[in-house]
């Protein structure tokens, strides 16, 4: 788009001749085109709309009215619905065709929804938690006085992001329902503030207009608040709908506020406390009467427990059998529970050779097992992978059964970790639940060393240092799990998809960023790419699972639904990497951003983790389209033809 387009003049252009906003059942973006769903479509102008200054292209397809025009199109959106009558269906996501949905397992799209919503924060997560597994290493022996001022101020900086934990969920959340985050945000703040929490800790009874209100401790908690903006979005786009205009800045915080509030609290709380306290009520009876078993469940669910918030509803018991007989039992299948993620995230860090695994994943091991801190653990390593989360259930499981027949208890009420095995020398068999701990880690370690993949193959990753010898085509590659490789050697590169030759002065070279089969643009599948509107580039078949950076640069954008990324060199040279064609509909699903927008990436650095045999089985073409979106601004740009590419391997050379 031309710098002096104006945005609300050429949105206000496109409604015109698309039949006017009346015409518009629906509108949303994705990385370069605006999508709109036409009513009646034989209305559209498709020439006129395409002659409009700043309009790369117009492309009319899977029943969508498609206008290409590039980087700026956000703006664009912004400012086209701004004038539909049903206010702002900017935020209605797409539905998936109902064949593809129906192969989608619910819960493999549950948590491809957590991991994306908390990615954004995983570092600050991984940070904090090795801060506080110090803290407790320090304290333990005796080098920081706990009930010291120094104590308190470490122990506010280490645990903050995890008790106000909902404040920041609410921000990703609401980017990812389409919700304000500003009144995500305030909703979260209520649920964590500090008048709500002293009355819930002090078991007050509290009531809403009369109405008995169910309080719990939201702190740290996920579930409530992911519930809590899911509905907000809802309701902000029906309070657009039927708001006016004049009041609705003003107006839509208030009523969001004061309907949400004590709706989630009236609702999520009670819900969430009273199953807490019905699986509470159960896993105690089978203590009583089957130990192993309930040590087996209680070792098993305890971090699924924590992912729900449900493990919250536990500890009035613990405190209970503290005070009256002195120990807790059921504290003893923790220990292998939470050791067993955290020996599974272990694994990962020793067997991954994705450099952004292996870093999240050696902090978040250090703070599960030394502090029983095992949110970077599952949410940033255990829970996207899936099989270390499903391992160490089993590990916990077992060791739980083993650690309840010792009759194990804990004589303080501790988190478990194994800065924690003091607290059960007194009462039970230590030996048993020593013996449980260590077979739940051995067993979690063991399933997850050799069975998760390790998400990158060290032969691709030496083809992207070196390469095949010149002259010599790339020997053929085989479908592998993700490829985050590294940095190609300097110098290196190809003149062709997979050769090697030595870079130009002053020229901008464009890595193939998985393995892959390269296509011309002109026949891909996708009119506004294959027309070059969107500038010059290649499409790649891909063969692998994750897709790199091919450049060093800026990440200017990177699309909601993990689909689409753009990079900016330090040359000024603009990349686009689209992921499959009209992937934008899956909504995210089966895509694992690791960057975010403003982020520096090199040379081989992972961008997502794609699963592009789920995506393609959900009837999506898995061709990814990598172009230079300024092409006419620079002197030259060469793609390479067919063939196949290896990580590092140039296929598009640029002169700017």
């Amino acid at each position: 788009m031309a710098a002096k387009t104006d945005h609300a003049q050429l949105a206000e252009g496109i409604l015109e001749r698309v039949g006017g906003a009346e015409n518009v059942d629906s509108a949303f973006h994705c990385a370069t085109r605006l999508r709109m769903h036409l009513k009646d479509s034989t209305a559209a102008d498709q020439q006129a709309v395409g002659e409009l200054p700043g309009v790369l292209t117009v492309v009319e397809a899977g029943g969508q009215f498609q206008v290409v025009i590039g980087d700026e199109v956000g703006k664009v959106h912004q400012a086209l619905v701004r004038h539909l009558p049903e206010g702002e269906p900017s935020q209605k996501q797409e539905q998936e065709p109902d064949s593809a949905g129906e192969k989608w397992n619910l819960f493999e799209q549950f948590i491809q929804m957590i991991s994306a919503i908390i990615t954004p924060i995983i570092w600050p997560l991984a940070g904090a938690g090795l801060f506080k597994a110090f803290l407790v290493l320090f304290t333990t022996l005796g080098l920081l006085d706990p009930e010291g001022t120094t104590h308190l101020i470490l122990d506010a900086a280490s645990d903050a992001i995890f008790y106000f934990l909902p404040l920041f969920l609410a921000v990703t959340a609401a980017k990812r329902f389409g919700a304000d985050q500003f009144i995500a945000m305030a909703i979260a703040g209520a649920l964590v503030y500090p008048n709500l929490v002293e009355a819930q800790q002090a078991g007050e009874s509290v009531t809403f207009s009369g109405i008995p209100v169910v309080l719990m401790d939201y702190s740290a908690s996920v579930i409530p608040i992911l519930v809590a903006t899911w509905l907000l979005g809802h309701l902000e786009r029906l309070l657009d709908k039927i708001l006016h205009s004049s009041i609705r800045n003003f107006t839509k915080p208030l009523i969001a506020l004061l309907v949400m509030v004590p709706l989630i609290l009236m609702t999520v709380g009670p819900i969430t406390t009273f199953a807490a306290q019905g699986m509470a009520g159960g896993i105690t009876w089978l203590f009583d009467v089957a130990p192993w078993l309930g040590g087996m469940i209680m070792g098993g669910i305890w971090q699924i427990l924590v992912i729900f918030g449900l493990h919250w509803g536990f500890v009035p018991i613990f405190l209970s059998d503290l005070g009256s007989v002195g120990h807790v039992v059921m504290l003893a299948p923790l220990m292998p529970a939470v050791l067993a993620q955290g020996a599974a995230t272990l694994a990962v860090f020793l067997r991954t050779r994705s450099a952004a695994r292996r870093q999240v994943a050696g902090s978040a091991s250090l703070s599960g097992l030394l502090a029983g801190v095992t949110e970077p653990s599952i949410y940033g390593v255990n829970l996207p992978l899936k099989k270390p989360l499903y391992f160490g259930v089993v590990g916990g499981a077992i060791g739980g059964a083993i650690s309840a027949l010792g009759g194990s208890a804990s004589t303080s009420f501790v988190f478990p970790s194994f800065l924690a095995f003091p607290a059960f020398l007194e009462v039970g068999s230590f030996t048993l639940l020593v013996v449980g701990v260590a077979v739940a880690m051995v067993i979690s370690f063991t399933l997850t060393y050799f069975w998760v993949d390790r998400e990158a193959d060290p032969s691709e990753s030496a083809a992207s240092v070196t390469g095949p010898p010149v002259d010599q085509p790339a020997p053929q590659p085989q479908r592998s799990s993700v490829v985050t490789g590294g940095s190609p050697a300097v110098g290196s590169g190809s003149s062709g998809a997979g050769r090697v030759r030595s870079a130009e002065p002053g020229v901008v070279e464009i890595h193939a960023p998985f393995l892959g089969r390269l296509i011309e643009l002109s026949s891909v599948g996708d009119k506004a790419f294959a027309s070059g509107a969107l500038g010059d580039g290649v499409g790649i078949v891909p063969e692998s699972d994750g897709v790199v950076s091919p450049v060093e640069g800026t990440v200017v954008s990177v699309a909601s639904s993990g689909h689409a990324y753009g990079i900016k060199t330090a040359e000024g040279v603009e990349i686009l990497i689209h992921i499959g064609i009209d992937t934008v509909q899956l909504k995210g699903l089966h895509f694992s951003p690791a960057v975010s927008q403003g982020d520096h990436v090199d040379i081989g650095q992972q961008l997502a983790a794609v699963d592009f045999d789920a995506v393609s089985e959900a009837g999506y073409d898995i061709t990814t389209v990598l172009t230079v979106t300024n092409s006419d601004s620079l002197t030259d740009v060469v793609a390479e033809g067919a063939g196949e590419a290896v990580p590092g391997a140039v296929i598009i050379t640029v002169t700017p």
